[in-house]
């Protein structure tokens, strides 16, 4: 609808300065329109009003000016008519629009906004649960979704600057091309909030990645899933935690973004297990693991810099692992001593024979931390003191060595081993500070045979 040239009122019926001001627009000659019907609701969404009463003036059939509430000397000098209202006080704030209010915002925005979804409405009975509904179409993790309606998914999308039609990846398992807005409605069935979605969206694309192999994971009988390590700021930004049960339950984001990811994997790339996810046991953080890094709190660099971003980046990287284990050294005082406690529960990664094949995070709490940074000791220093102490003779790792079956192949008996490739042991600084106890996520097969840690930058 074109606003007539002139001045234009916008107001609605239950704001109480409308009604004060009222008198003075019978006088003027103004254009109302009112927010109680969908036409005045439409021009007021539209035109972006935000306060009631609002006067514009239109020139060309284009807003040129525009005041908000009431106050006389603004009301003369706009409409040029002196003497307005003499028995009205002088000021008087008006009352936020009915475009603006949550509660009909997100109807407004798919009446009336910019064709940005393509919704394919799903019938539901009336008397269904809407819950329920989406548990009987197999769009759940097995917990409770949020359903996503056209008005949900129109707000998950403001999270983000890019078009919901552009294709993010292509989701294995069935290879199929998923866009912003698909993203977007899964985003929604995990609960996420719309700043949110770019961290899912690089999530998902880091994921789909030949590097990451996300089909190879899902096929797999092992244990692991997608882990999801946030940097930079926008973990602060969105409320992450990287603090106290960082890798357990109650914080929002960490729960959600995880949640989503999985979820695109399902419902747009078709991976459900007891299908193409074939894990013999799998662990509970395939519903969701997500966390962010301490890099306030570190003593070292974040993991992001230490993969090639600039300090002040805000990344996600994608690590194929199973659910963490503790690691206790209550004792240690001195970062040799740590080092080996630390060494001896990586060493048990996959199996204490099995070395290589694997690779592993090691999530290092503040007061262990704490040890090595009073030593002076960077993480490249921890790294290398590690893999010395991993290092053991082939002799001891090849099968049948200890009167156990599993080992590597015997080839290799006479061959110095370490447990890891130097890029295949993270090191992240995170949780509470209290608790002298780390914490290992074990990978899965790693290389060209398996996955590969993954390491994009957020795009808003």
């Amino acid at each position: 609808m074109q606003l007539p040239d002139g001045i234009v009122a916008v107001v609605k019926g239950d704001c109480p300065t409308c009604r004060l001001v009222a008198p003075v627009l019978e006088g003027l000659a103004v254009t109302v329109i009112s927010e109680d019907d969908d036409a005045g609701l439409e021009v007021s969404y539209r035109n972006e009003i935000v306060t009631v009463p609002t006067l514009l003036r239109v020139e060309g059939g284009r807003e040129t000016a525009r005041i908000e509430g009431w106050s006389r000397p603004q009301w003369q000098a706009f409409t040029g008519v002196e003497g307005l209202g003499p028995d009205l006080p002088e000021h008087r704030p008006g009352c936020g629009a009915r475009a603006v209010d949550p509660a009909t915002a997100r109807e407004l925005a798919v009446r009336f906004g910019p064709p940005r979804v393509r919704p394919r409405p799903v019938e539901q009975a009336a008397q269904q649960d809407e819950a329920e509904a989406c548990f009987d179409r197999g769009w759940s993790d097995g917990l409770p979704v949020v359903p996503p309606t056209e008005g949900r998914v129109l707000a998950m999308l403001d999270g983000t600057a890019r078009a919901p039609d552009e294709v993010v990846a292509v989701v294995p398992p069935d290879l199929v091309e998923c866009t912003v807005e698909k993203v977007a409605v899964n985003a929604v069935l995990a609960g996420c909030k719309p700043e949110y979605l770019p961290v899912v969206l690089a999530a998902v694309e880091a994921a789909c990645t030949d590097a990451f192999n996300a089909h190879g994971l899902l096929a797999t009988t092992y244990f692991s899933g997608p882990v999801v390590i946030v940097n930079g700021p926008i973990a602060r930004a969105i409320g992450m935690n990287s603090g106290g049960n960082v890798l357990g339950q109650g914080n929002r984001a960490n729960a959600t973004i995880g949640r989503a990811l999985q979820l695109v994997i399902r419902n747009v790339g078709g991976g459900r297990p007891g299908e193409v996810d074939r894990a013999t046991l799998g662990n509970p953080g395939k519903l969701t693991f997500c966390f962010a890094e301490d890099e306030e709190g570190s003593p070292w660099e974040p993991l992001s810099v230490e993969r090639g971003f600039p300090p002040g980046a805000s990344t996600v990287t994608l690590f194929a692992g199973e659910g963490p284990r503790g690691i206790v050294d209550q004792l240690s005082r001195t970062p040799e001593s740590l080092a080996r406690s630390l060494a001896g529960g990586l060493r048990g990664v996959a199996h204490p024979k099995l070395a290589l094949g694997f690779d592993a995070v090691l999530v290092v709490s503040p007061e262990h931390a704490r040890v090595f940074r009073e030593a002076g000791w960077d993480k490249a220093r921890l790294r290398k003191e590690l893999l010395e102490l991993l290092t053991a003779p082939g002799s001891e790792l090849v099968r049948g060595a200890g009167e156990c079956a599993e080992g590597l192949p015997e080839f290799l008996a006479d061959v110095a081993i370490t447990k890891f490739q130097p890029e295949g042991l993270l090191i992240v600084h995170a949780g509470g500070r209290a608790g002298l106890f780390s914490s290992i996520i074990g990978g899965w097969v790693n290389g060209d045979a398996g996955s590969r840690p993954v390491t994009l930058e957020v795009v808003p």
